[in-house]
């Protein structure tokens, strides 16, 4: 009996059968993260503008610890610490801890304004440690060991606080089962760039749509590493800071929130900071959320799923733990278009028009209306259009950033804490040398992914697929807007 061999066209229609299962698998996954925003919009339509409660000023004010973890901040570290100074809480009932880790002169600033600070009146100190033990995390639970708050705020560097701040959301404490209260992040410098007008259009709906949405609706919300309030004995029932993820903030969040603890977003109280200027400052800022969030998902996922908890909070907890697995399933559909258009060229035209409809539709339709109407519910009209077009470009070329920081962030090493340089932007000059994001020549993988997508739009156009084209094109156009800006910075960073 002669022996089998598979023919070459055998292999080929197997090979584009595989593609096609992994074209439409991830398809249907980026449908259901980018539909999610109907959902969204749906739970913060139907929770209305209920007024928050607690918001009476108590009969004695709770003593509060002010937490500012820092780590070479010498362009900002000045302004923010006369911002805390500048705190309107009672004195005797204001502790502010400097936790500065730094091993540049930003530690001598720190401690020569603390010194300014504490000659008239206010209690301020600096806590340094010789060995950045857990990062971020780690400084935390180091000052929480002395702290003498039973609430803890917590500041970034970056952040300028109004004075206002404390006094607006300490009263919703009122309410025992409170743990937390995020206040809204503001942006000092939106104006400042197209990449800082993209980042407060996405950081804008987050707060307004997403935080509404589920802390109205009983769902699992976060805090946001900084901008909050904490009750301190929330923090220790539920073990307190753990630098095993690098998003230290999401993993307290939930695992407070498993304990029984309500949190509390209060969107009339802001918070401006200043949002990174330099494209690898974002860059790394962003593989450190995407990546502590897949670490936060293998984390806490199994013992939430595990638990008593309401199926829809369950689902929208997977949901906004696994969002960031977009990003390597949208660079996916751009690399496996090639061979879906091949095989395509036979199919019926109704079945390809049924397939693209849907995904604008459920794609990319939710996306730009979540972003436009979180720039609608803040009042923000003037140039929405172009700054929501931004916020959609830069969320594409972010996709082979963001998608290598998922890969790590499914492996089991939790990886060193990248800080974000700031450049101080702000009324206050900022002092001392820029801080550099890194050495090397960046930006050379997105821009030849943005070179072949280019290339790919212009063979689908031939090919009868114009249909194909706005996808490849929008991903050439955020990968190019990105690897460019990317190669600029790192070319001029010494």
């Amino acid at each position: 009996m002669p022996l089998l061999v598979p023919t070459p066209g055998w292999f080929v229609q197997s090979l584009l059968g595989l593609c096609f299962i992994l074209y439409f698998a991830a398809q249907a996954l980026i449908v259901v993260y980018a539909s999610h925003r109907y959902v969204i919009l749906w739970r913060r339509w139907r929770a209305g503008t209920r007024r928050l409660t607690g918001s009476d000023a108590p009969a004695e004010w709770p003593r509060v610890t002010v937490q500012l973890p820092l780590f070479n901040e010498r362009r900002v570290v000045e302004r923010l610490i006369e911002a805390v100074a500048a705190l309107d809480y009672p004195g005797d009932r204001l502790e502010i801890q400097v936790l500065d880790d730094s091993t540049d002169e930003t530690l001598d600033w720190a401690r020569a304004a603390a010194a300014r600070h504490a000659a008239r009146g206010i209690d301020i100190r600096v806590i340094h440690r010789d060995r950045r033990t857990g990062f971020k995390a780690g400084a935390l639970a180091a000052g929480l060991r002395s702290a003498r708050g039973e609430l803890v705020a917590v500041f970034d560097a970056d952040f300028v606080p109004p004075p206002e701040f404390l006094r607006r959301l300490v009263p919703h404490f009122s309410d025992p089962d409170v743990g937390m209260v995020q206040a809204r992040w503001g942006h000092l410098n939106r104006d400042g760039s197209m990449l800082t007008a993209a980042q407060a259009v996405m950081l804008d709906s987050h707060f307004a749509l997403e935080h509404e949405a589920r802390m109205r609706s009983g769902l699992f919300f976060n805090f946001n590493g900084t901008a909050g309030v904490w009750r301190r004995a929330c923090i220790e029932s539920a073990g307190g800071w753990s630098h095993d993820t690098l998003t230290e903030d999401l993993d307290l969040s939930y695992r407070a929130q498993l304990e029984g603890w309500r949190f509390v977003f209060d969107g009339t109280v802001t918070a401006p900071a200043e949002l990174p200027a330099d494209i690898e400052a974002f860059k790394s800022q962003q593989r450190r959320w995407a990546k502590g969030s897949i670490q936060t998902a293998r984390k806490v996922l199994p013992r939430l799923l595990a638990s008593p908890l309401p199926p829809a909070v369950k689902v929208e907890a997977v949901i906004h733990l696994t969002n960031n697995l977009a990003y390597p399933l949208l660079l996916a559909l751009g690399l496996l278009m090639l061979p879906v258009l091949l095989g395509t060229r036979g199919a019926p035209a109704p079945l390809v028009w049924a397939i693209q409809i849907a995904v604008v539709v459920l794609g990319v339709l939710p996306v730009t209306i979540f972003l436009a109407l979180g720039q609608a519910g803040l009042g923000r009209r003037l140039r929405v259009t172009r700054d929501v077009a931004a916020a959609l470009v830069l969320g594409a070329g972010l996709a082979v950033n963001n998608a290598r920081a998922v890969l790590e962030g499914l492996g089991h090493r939790p990886g060193d804490w990248e800080r974000t340089p700031k450049s101080g932007t702000g009324p206050r000059p900022a002092r001392g040398a820029a801080y550099r994001s890194g050495r090397g020549i960046k930006g050379r993988t997105e821009i030849g992914l943005a070179a072949y997508f280019a290339g790919l739009a212009a063979f689908a156009c031939a090919a009868g697929h114009a249909r194909a084209v706005p996808f490849l094109l929008l991903l050439s156009l955020g990968l190019g807007w990105v690897g460019i800006r990317s190669l600029r910075a790192s070319a001029f960073s010494g």
